[in-house]
């Protein structure tokens, strides 16, 4: 749900996320790791068998099942492992107790680029598709870096949930613990969907998905994380490019995180959304937009939106890459093309007169990708 997390980021895993939990103090289930059947547990009792990969959604793909007896988890276990999700394999699986859940919440910490600070929010009825929540039920406090979780917020917090004395006593103190473990571990995000009220009185945190900023790794030695993403993006960063696959059917190209990123911004008050992101950085070789191109094409994007604003990169290298690499790809999708700064004029005649449209405002050009999505 809340986001606004740049590409430079490290991405926990559930049971990464859930060990940190339990480091600060957060309540969670208990399980353990299984990357093959031979690695499997008897069941003494249900079960649930979670698909460790880096995407959401992974109940609707299958990623998420359940067990009571011994053959079903070697079924459950034996069908997920090797399976993709979100274009990411599956290799290991996390399997835990499965509880008896009364309640469900949403929580999250994130940094709120609006105001520059941490923001705390929570909504009254989490687990799946909480992104269609009724705005009544979501609440929202920015928080002070410098005095972290006052104890104020906490209760009112607590109490606006409604829950019994018991439980609003616990929750106020996983929203402190979660505060604390969100400051000392540098995260960009840390997310609870659903924190949970079992009918035994307990409050655990079902899932955990947390994610640190990669710029603060080295005050984090312990913390160990493998690269993750699709094969996809493993491929942009051998190649020297950050590229996240989303969820929409544009290909998003720009030069700079924070210029991709106010691109897709564009393109959604347009109405469409972006189905990769790459970020180009700072390069006048026009071998790398060709590299781009070839990437996001492998994505099937309906059309392609490059923004580039010149500046190392100058417009007339990146439009000789775009010619060369719609020659050589033969490109099926429609191409948008916005270029500022240098030798942006020549830019965009060249591209014209390849038959690639050019313009020189974001929001034209990310009205006319909508449009061509459309068509």
């Amino acid at each position: 749900m809340a986001s606004g997390c740049d590409c430079e980021i490290l991405k926990l895993k559930e049971h990464e996320g859930k060990e940190l939990f339990r480091r600060f103090g957060v309540p969670t289930t208990e399980g353990y790791l299984a990357a093959r059947v031979e690695d499997l547990r008897e069941v003494a009792s249900p079960v649930v068998v979670k698909a460790q990969v880096q995407a959401g959604g992974r109940g609707k793909a299958g990623g998420i099942r359940f067990a009571s007896t011994d053959d079903q988890l070697r079924r459950a276990v034996s069908d997920m492992i090797g399976m993709e999700i979100g274009g990411q394999k599956v290799s290991e699986v996390l399997i835990e107790e499965r509880v008896s859940v009364d309640r469900e919440i949403y929580l999250s910490i994130f940094l709120d680029r609006g105001t520059r600070l941490p923001r705390i929010m929570m909504i009254k009825e989490g687990g799946m598709d909480v992104e269609s929540a009724d705005p009544s039920m979501i609440m929202s406090w920015s928080l002070n870096p410098f005095i972290g979780m006052p104890d104020y917020i906490a209760r009112e917090a607590a109490l606006e949930i409604v829950l019994d004395a018991g439980p609003e006593a616990q929750l106020a103190e996983i929203l402190k613990k979660a505060w604390e473990m969100f400051w000392q571990m540098d995260c960009e995000l840390l997310e609870i969907n659903p924190l949970v009220r079992t009918h035994d009185g307990r409050m655990l945190a079902i899932d955990a998905k947390v994610v640190l900023d990669d710029d603060a790794a080295f005050r984090h030695p312990e913390i160990s994380v493998a690269e993750g993403g699709t094969s996809l993006e493993a491929e942009a960063r051998s190649k020297g490019l950050s590229l996240v696959q989303l969820d929409g059917d544009v290909g998003v190209i720009a030069n700079g995180a924070g210029l991709t990123m106010a691109t897709l911004d564009v393109l959604a008050l347009h109405g469409a959304k972006g189905g990769v992101f790459l970020d180009l950085g700072g390069t006048d070789d026009k071998k790398v937009v060709q590299d781009a191109l070839a990437l996001v094409a492998k994505t099937k994007p309906r059309v392609a939106l490059v923004n580039i604003f010149g500046g190392i990169t100058k417009c007339d290298t990146v439009a000789e890459g775009i010619i060369q690499a719609k020659r050589e790809l033969q490109l099926d999708f429609d191409l948008v093309i916005r270029v500022r700064g240098v030798n942006e004029a020549k830019a965009r005649k060249m591209l014209q007169e390849n038959g690639i449209r050019a313009m020189h405002k974001l929001d034209e050009a990310c009205a006319e990708a909508a449009r061509s999505r459309r068509g």
